[in-house]
């Protein structure tokens, strides 16, 4: 399956779906899973002008210009409590320099600013979730994990428990998956983010070789809809998957060929239809 998606959104539990991927997957089959994905969470501590709210859809390429980008107030206001009047500026500066590198995917750049950050500031949430987000995207699944359950101590947030769900996956960690994904199903913060911990959820059952529960988790409560939003073609996707994995391919060929029908360009959905043929 594929990774997961950063949150408030960023693309970014992981592995088959625009959502998540197992284990066994390759190092290719998880950087392409992650390039799947859309990059609402990379916008979670930053505004990005011109652009709505949660950034562009998860199905869909990452890759986009640029955006200024400005800090949000909040984190001004905690820097400067973190590090002082004389040096907030400077902070800001480089902290703004970070997701300027992480929105362009140039995440070995932005790591080397936020390691340095995360000492300097260790009290502000943003830096330990930017830096988080930016070592998931380098598949650094055990430092991001670590930066992560900073942001989550710090914020009593559950914004980032997909991506944090998928790193201890990415570990074959399932307990600490399970807690995630019961802790995010009981907040229900909103439909997207409960899809995106379920399809992560889901990866870890198929981890373990049992399709049954990841399918029956996914297909709960689940009727493809008349106009499909992007979390919606996620968890179809991710179901498709681990049809075609479990050997149910009549089931497998026409989710897959709804996903195709509601947007062609989703992700590698051409080629999966096209091997079911």
């Amino acid at each position: 399956m594929e990774a997961a998606t950063p949150q408030r959104r960023p693309d970014a539990a992981r592995r088959a779906a625009p959502g998540s991927l197992p284990d066994e997957a390759t190092d290719a089959e998880r950087r392409a899973a992650n390039d799947a994905r859309s990059a609402e969470d990379d916008a979670l501590i930053i505004e990005v002008h011109d652009q709505p709210s949660g950034a562009a859809t998860r199905g869909s390429s990452r890759r986009r210009d640029p955006a200024p980008i400005d800090l949000a107030g909040e984190v001004r206001e905690q820097l400067s409590r973190a590090v002082g009047n004389a040096r907030t500026e400077r902070v800001e500066r480089r902290l703004t320099e970070a997701a300027e590198h992480f929105e362009a995917d140039r995440f070995g750049d932005a790591a080397r600013i936020l390691k340095k950050l995360v000492d300097e500031a260790p009290t502000v949430a943003a830096v330990h979730e930017l830096y988080g987000l930016t070592l998931y995207r380098k598949e650094n699944w055990k430092p991001a994990a670590r930066e992560l359950e900073a942001f989550r101590l710090l914020t009593n947030s559950t914004d980032q428990h997909p991506v944090l769900a998928d790193c201890y996956r990415a570990m074959r960690q399932w307990t600490q998956v399970a807690e995630l994904w019961n802790e995010l199903r009981e907040a229900s913060p909103s439909a997207e983010l409960v899809t995106e911990g379920r399809i992560v959820m889901a990866g870890s059952f198929a981890d373990r070789d049992d399709f049954a529960a990841g399918i029956s988790l996914l297909e709960q409560g689940f009727n493809f809809p008349k106009r499909p939003m992007p979390h919606h073609l996620r968890r179809a996707y991710a179901l498709a998957d681990l049809y075609e994995r479990s050997g149910d391919l009549p089931k497998a060929r026409t989710m897959f060929g709804r996903v195709e029908s509601a947007d062609p360009d989703f992700a590698d959905i051409r080629r999966r239809v096209r091997a079911l043929r």
